[in-house]
């Protein structure tokens, strides 16, 4: 590992593109503790202690503790991957947008100028919101958040999330391109990295107190060593389907038949259905939270609603596993199209043995792909589930779930994927070992 690591910062490019990740990064987490004006942050931090293992806990743990301190970040990215959830919806259902689509490089930088629209107003209608929210709320011991509220403080309040989302997203995407990984997913990567000290924290106080036995402290231990080895497990397992390749003519050489696979994942969706779900589950569970206890009196239907989607609730965990399923056939019908690859296969004469080429080749991988995506979407389902499980038995927090150790487990293993690709590629730059050609424009 040390030589690996050792290789991969001798690589230059390698090197400037993992200090410029870094670099964003720092600046995200600098800009989790930037405040937002107009808010008593004694109280809001009692708010929120009290308000441990609810939906909030969740949303702060996506935004990387800036709920929390309701910083310029208290959004985080959430916003534009809710526009993205949107965008990918509407380019199914819309002939405009899906043959912006297909244009290649000018439509997808138009939906991603749509993308961005959205997430503005997405982002400014949400702030405005919990400014609203945050008016009515009080401390424990009866102080409230807001100290003067009113128009002013909405308006303020709105703009300056609004932009800090903005900012996010821009971070995440020009991680995406000058850096090393997928810029939204190392962002939320680094925000629940980034609350796992502070959890270890709350976890020992609860030992200490006697609220969290030994014996239950080793158990949760050794569940999330099981899960973090089923993690490991299920996203490097793959179906393989065999492809024979016919006999070629190149040159003057004839090249025998080889045999092959098509490798399928389990997992081809990866972290992308639970963070979508939450986002989508985020939205009006959070408008519910920040509704003023003047507008819950006599109507005991909004109160109920809200327990019923509280995390850990029966509701909550049934919609939450309806909308992992769907995003995971989704997200994989978006990734993997198996009548391109059954024209792939064709056009290179290759076949798979006792499958005819053609329409028959995309129904067969279509088949397999479906039954592999029912698995993994179980698979999501479960590790998603098990936080609230734990928070509700054994009161830990919600970093130390499935949610959190999937999410920063996929991540990793994608960025060193793609690390080693890039490292593949630099160990084949030249033609001659230890020389490089320049060309007649160098």
């Amino acid at each position: 590992m040390l030589r690996s690591l050792a290789k991969l910062w001798n690589i230059e490019d390698l090197r400037k593109r993992i200090l410029y990740t870094l670099l964003l990064l720092v600046i995200f987490r600098l800009g989790v503790y930037v405040p937002t004006p107009g808010i008593d942050r004694e109280a809001l931090a009692a708010f929120f202690e009290r308000s441990r293992g609810t939906l909030l806990d969740v949303f702060d743990m996506f935004s990387g503790g800036g709920l929390e301190r309701f910083s310029v970040f208290a959004l985080g990215i959430m916003p534009y991957i809710s526009s993205s959830i949107i965008f990918q919806l509407l380019a199914v259902v819309v002939p405009s947008l899906e043959k912006l689509q297909k244009e290649g490089e000018f439509g997808r930088r138009k939906i991603n100028q749509y993308t961005r629209y959205a997430t503005l107003a997405l982002a400014f209608f949400q702030g405005f919101g919990i400014s609203i929210g945050l008016e009515h709320m009080v401390s424990p011991a009866g102080v409230p958040v807001v100290p003067g509220g009113g128009m002013g403080f909405r308006l303020l309040t709105a703009v300056t999330v609004a932009t800090g989302s903005m900012f996010v997203m821009w971070i995440g995407e020009r991680i995406s391109e000058r850096g090393v990984g997928n810029g939204t997913s190392l962002i939320i990567f680094a925000g629940i990295v980034s609350g796992i000290p502070s959890a270890i924290i709350r976890v020992g106080k609860l030992v200490v107190a006697g609220e969290l036995g030994i014996g239950s402290l080793l158990l949760v231990g050794m569940i999330m060593l099981a899960c973090i080895a089923f993690i490991l497990f299920v996203e490097r397992a793959e179906r393989r389907i065999p492809i024979q390749y016919g006999r070629r003519m190149v040159g003057s050489h004839v090249h025998g038949a080889q045999l092959s696979h098509l490798p399928l994942k389990v997992n081809t969706a990866g972290v992308i259905p639970p963070i979508f779900a939450s986002s989508l589950l985020m939205f009006p569970a959070t408008f519910l939270q920040f509704l003023p206890p003047m507008q819950l009196e006599g109507r005991p239907w909004l109160e109920n609603l809200m327990l019923y989607f509280a995390p850990g609730a029966f509701g909550y965990e049934v919609v939450y596993v309806m909308l992992i399923v769907f995003f995971t056939y989704f997200y994989t019908a978006v990734q993997f199209n198996p009548e391109d690859v059954a024209d792939n296969l064709r056009k290179y004469g290759s076949f798979i043995p006792g499958v005819r080429p053609g329409k028959e080749t995309a129904e067969y991988i279509d088949t397999i792909l479906t039954r592999l995506t029912l698995w993994g979407a179980l698979y999501l389902s479960v590790i998603c589930v098990l936080p609230s499980v734990l928070a509700r038995e054994f009161r830990v927090p919600f970093r130390f779930g499935g949610t959190g150790l999937l999410i920063v487990i996929g991540v990793a293993l994608d960025t060193i994927a793609q690390l080693e690709s890039q490292m593949l590629v630099r160990s084949y730059d030249t033609f001659i070992t230890g020389v490089r050609i320049r060309g007649r424009r160098a």
